[in-house]
C-alpha cells in the first residue's frame, strides 16, 4: 500500500501545534501568578497607608492641628530685658531698667482716614514731638495733604509738567516730585500740629502690619494713666509695661566703646533686616549699632516674648501671651572703671592746661591704653578731644579707629629685626653722625651721639644707626653723598621683609580686639630706597593706639603677641554660671632668640632710666621701660609713649600714649606730653591698685 505523504505531513504539523499550545498554557499561567501576586503586594501597600492614615487622625490630629493652627495664627514679639555690662569688679556700667511705650496695634477693619484722624486726636493729647521727622518723611507729608484746586488729594501731581506725567514711569514722578519738595513748601502747608499728628500716623502705618508699633518710648505715669483710662478713644493704642531702656551710671564714661542701640522705632537697620530676620530678630527689635553692643548682640539680646494674637467683636487685638522669654546674658569686661574715670580725667585736665598755649597750638585730642602683658585684658582705654567748640568729648573709640605715624616708637622692632637678620648684634656699633645721600637734605638724629650698639640706639633714639642699619638689610652701601645702591627691586624685598617683622609685634595689621569696624592704619603705597630709613624710624606708616598697646605687650611679655580684648565672660542674669569665656589667645610668638628681646626690653629700660631719662616716670614707685616717639606732621609732631612695668618683674601692665599734632617741631619749646606729663600720672593710679 502507498503511504499518503500528505497525511504524514498533517499529523507532524498536529504534533507542532499541541506543543505551542501546551506552552502558550504555561505562559499564561505564570503571568497569571505575577498578576496575583503583584495585586496582593498593592493590597497590603494600600492597607498600610491606610492604618497609618487612620493612626494620623485619630492619634496625631491634636498634634496636627495644633501645627496648623501655629502656622495660620498671627503672633506678637516682644524683646526681652537686654543683658547689662560690668566692669572686671563687678561694677554696672550700662544698665538695664524697665520703661513704658505707647504701642499701636491695627484694628481688624481700620481705614487709613480712620487712622489719620486718630493720629491727629493722639498728637492733639499726649507730647508728641515731630523732629524726627526725616527729609523723606517731610516729602511724604508734602504729598499726603497737597490738594488740586477742586480739593481733592493729587500726590504733589502739581509738580509736574503734562509731559512728564506722560512720559514717566509711576516709579520716576514719584523721585521727581520728591526732588522738588522743599521744607517752604512743607512749612506752609503743615503747621507744627499737623506735623506731629503725620509724626503718629507714620508710626501706625509701618510695617509690618500684625505686630506692635512703637509711638512713644519711655513715656511717663501720667501718659500711662491717661491713655488707660481713655482706651476706647485710642482705638488699637495700649502700653507695653515690659519695655526696657538702658541707664549708665558711669554717665559718658567709655561710651563710644559701649556703643549704641536701636530705638524701638527704629528696629533693626534696614540694610541688615535679611539678616536679622533670618536669626529670627522681629523688626522691630531694638539691636546693637556700635560698639560692644553690636559686637555681643547674640549675647547681649534675649529671648523674645511671644503673644498669639486674637481679636474681639470690635475688630480690636487682644495679646495671649504664650511664651515669656529669655532675658540676656550679662557681659563682664576687663575695664576697671575706677581707673578708667582716673585715667580720663588725667587726659581732661592735660587738654586744658595745655591746648592752645604756645608751641601747642593745635593740640587738640590725646589717647591712652592700659592692657595686661600676659592676658590681653585692657584696663583702660581712655580718649578725648577738644570740639569745635572748644568742649571735650569722649574718644575712647579713638584707640582703635584712629591711626597716626608714631615716630621712634617702632625702633624696638627695627632693632629687633636687625638683630634677628644678622646686621646687628647687641654690642656692634654704628658711628651716628650727619648722613646724606646723594640727592637729598642731611638726615641725622637730635644730636650727634659717637659710636652707639643696639642698647644705646634705643636709649638716646639714634636715627643714624636705625638708617645705617637698613641701608645694609637691603642690600646697599652708605658713603657720603653718594648713592646707595639700592635698586627698587631691593629696596620693594626690605619693605616686604620689615612690614612682615613688625606686623610680628602687632604694627599694621589689626590686633583682633573685640569690637566692630577695627582700623587697621595706613600703610604706605610707595616703596622707594629713600622711603625706608622714614619707615625704620616710625615717620611712614600710621599705627593705632591699640597697635601700639600690643607692640609693648609683646615685648614686655617675653614675645608672644596677644589678642588684646574687652569682655572677659558672660553669664546667666544675675549668676555666676559662665555661658560665654573670652579665653586669652596668644596669636603668634616672635621668632629670635631670648637675648635679642632682651636687648630690646633693656634699650628701652635705658630710655627711662638712661643717659636722657624721663624724670617723672623714672622717680616712680616701680622700673618702668619704654619708649618715646615723634613724628613729624607739616609744622607740627605727634608725641608717642609705650612701655610696660614692671621691668624687673613679671610685666603687670602694658601701655601706649598718643597725642597727634601735640607740639611745634622744635622740641625745645615743647616737651613730650606723653612722657613727661601724662603718663607718669597714669602709671602712678594704676600701680596704687595693681
Amino acid at each position: 500500500m502507498i503511504r499518503n505523504p500528505f497525511r504524514d505531513l498533517d499529523q507532524k504539523k498536529l504534533s507542532r501545534s499541541s506543543d505551542v499550545l501546551k506552552t502558550q498554557n504555561d505562559y499564561f499561567k505564570i503571568v497569571n501568578r505575577r498578576i496575583f501576586i503583584f495585586g496582593i503586594i498593592i493590597c497590603l501597600i494600600f492597607s498600610v497607608v491606610s492604618v497609618r492614615l487612620v493612626f494620623l487622625q485619630i492619634r496625631s490630629q491634636e498634634d496636627y492641628a495644633a501645627k496648623l493652627e501655629n502656622y495660620s495664627s498671627q503672633k506678637q514679639t516682644d524683646s526681652t530685658a537686654r543683658g547689662e555690662m560690668l566692669d572686671r569688679n563687678g561694677k554696672v556700667i550700662a544698665k538695664t531698667v524697665s520703661s513704658h511705650n505707647i504701642v499701636y496695634f491695627p484694628p481688624k477693619d481700620a481705614t487709613s482716614e480712620e487712622q489719620w484722624k486718630l493720629a491727629q486726636t493722639f498728637a492733639k493729647d499726649f507730647k508728641v514731638d515731630h523732629k524726627g521727622m526725616t527729609n523723606s518723611d517731610y516729602q511724604d507729608l508734602y504729598m499726603f495733604l497737597h490738594t488740586d484746586d477742586k480739593g481733592n488729594k493729587d500726590s504733589g501731581q502739581n509738580l509736574l509738567s503734562a509731559k512728564e506725567k506722560e512720559t514717566l514711569t509711576v516709579e520716576e514722578q514719584e523721585k521727581k516730585i520728591r526732588s522738588r519738595i522743599t521744607m517752604k513748601m512743607v512749612d506752609e502747608l503743615a503747621d507744627d500740629d499737623t506735623k506731629d499728628a503725620f509724626y503718629v500716623y507714620l508710626a501706625m502705618r509701618k510695617l509690618p502690619n500684625n505686630q506692635n508699633k512703637v509711638i512713644l518710648e519711655d513715656v511717663d505715669s501720667d501718659s500711662v494713666a491717661k491713655l488707660m483710662e481713655n482706651k476706647d478713644k485710642y482705638r488699637g493704642f495700649d502700653v507695653n509695661l515690659g519695655s526696657w531702656k538702658r541707664e549708665y551710671p558711669y554717665k559718658d564714661t567709655l561710651r563710644d566703646v559701649l556703643g549704641s542701640i536701636t530705638s524701638s522705632k527704629q528696629g533693626v537697620p534696614s540694610e541688615l533686616r535679611s539678616y536679622y530676620e533670618a536669626m529670627g530678630y522681629s523688626l522691630t527689635d531694638r539691636v546693637g549699632q556700635s560698639g560692644l553692643e553690636k559686637q555681643y548682640e547674640d549675647l547681649l539680646s534675649g529671648t523674645p516674648r511671644v503673644s498669639d494674637i486674637s481679636y474681639d467683636s470690635d475688630g480690636t487685638a487682644i495679646m495671649n501671651e504664650t511664651s515669656s522669654g529669655k532675658n540676656g546674658y550679662d557681659l563682664h569686661l576687663t575695664i576697671d572703671v575706677e581707673l578708667q574715670k582716673k585715667v580720663d580725667a588725667i587726659l581732661e585736665d592735660t587738654l586744658k592746661k595745655y591746648a592752645g598755649t604756645t608751641g601747642r597750638e593745635k593740640f587738640k585730642k590725646a589717647i591712652v591704653v592700659l592692657m595686661n602683658p600676659q592676658t590681653g585684658e585692657i584696663y583702660a582705654m581712655s580718649g578725648k578731644y577738644l570740639d569745635e567748640d572748644g568742649k571735650i568729648q569722649n574718644y575712647s573709640s579713638g584707640a582703635y579707629l584712629d591711626a597716626f605715624a608714631s615716630g621712634s616708637v617702632v625702633k624696638g622692632a627695627t632693632v629687633y629685626m636687625m638683630l634677628d637678620q644678622g646686621v646687628q648684634t647687641r654690642y656692634s656699633t654704628e658711628v651716628d653722625e650727619p648722613m646724606k645721600i646723594a640727592g637729598t637734605n642731611t638726615k641725622g638724629s637730635f644730636d650727634r651721639y659717637g659710636a652707639v650698639n643696639s642698647i644705646r640706639a634705643l636709649a638716646v633714639s639714634s636715627n643714624v644707626y636705625m638708617f645705617k642699619s637698613v641701608i645694609k638689610l637691603a642690600g646697599g652701601t652708605y658713603a657720603y653723598d653718594q648713592p646707595l645702591g639700592i635698586t627698587d627691586a631691593m629696596a620693594q624685598k626690605t619693605f616686604k621683609l620689615m612690614r612682615n617683622y613688625y606686623s610680628m609685634f602687632g604694627l599694621g595689621t589689626k590686633t583682633g580686639l573685640d569690637v566692630p569696624n577695627e582700623a587697621q592704619g595706613f600703610t604706605g603705597n610707595t616703596q622707594a630706597a629713600g622711603l625706608l630709613m622714614d619707615y625704620a624710624i616710625g615717620q611712614y606708616d600710621s599705627y593705632t593706639p591699640i597697635q601700639l598697646v600690643q607692640y609693648a605687650a609683646t615685648i614686655a611679655n617675653g614675645g608672644k603677641k596677644v589678642q588684646p580684648k574687652l569682655v572677659n565672660t558672660a553669664t546667666e542674669v544675675n549668676t555666676d554660671y559662665t555661658v560665654y569665656e573670652n579665653k586669652t589667645n596668644v596669636l603668634s610668638a616672635l621668632p629670635g632668640s631670648k637675648e635679642d628681646l632682651e636687648t630690646i626690653q633693656m634699650g628701652f629700660r635705658q630710655v627711662v632710666s638712661g643717659e636722657h631719662a624721663i624724670d617723672p616716670i623714672n622717680r616712680l614707685n616701680v622700673q618702668v621701660a619704654a619708649k618715646t616717639g615723634t613724628a613729624e606732621v607739616g609744622n607740627y609732631t605727634n608725641a608717642s609713649l609705650i612701655g610696660y612695668a614692671p621691668y624687673d618683674k613679671k610685666a603687670k601692665v602694658a601701655f601706649a600714649c598718643s597725642v597727634p599734632e601735640s607740639a611745634t617741631n622744635d622740641q625745645s619749646v615743647a616737651g613730650n606730653l606723653c612722657a613727661y606729663n601724662i603718663m607718669p600720672e597714669v602709671l602712678e593710679e594704676f600701680f596704687k591698685k595693681y
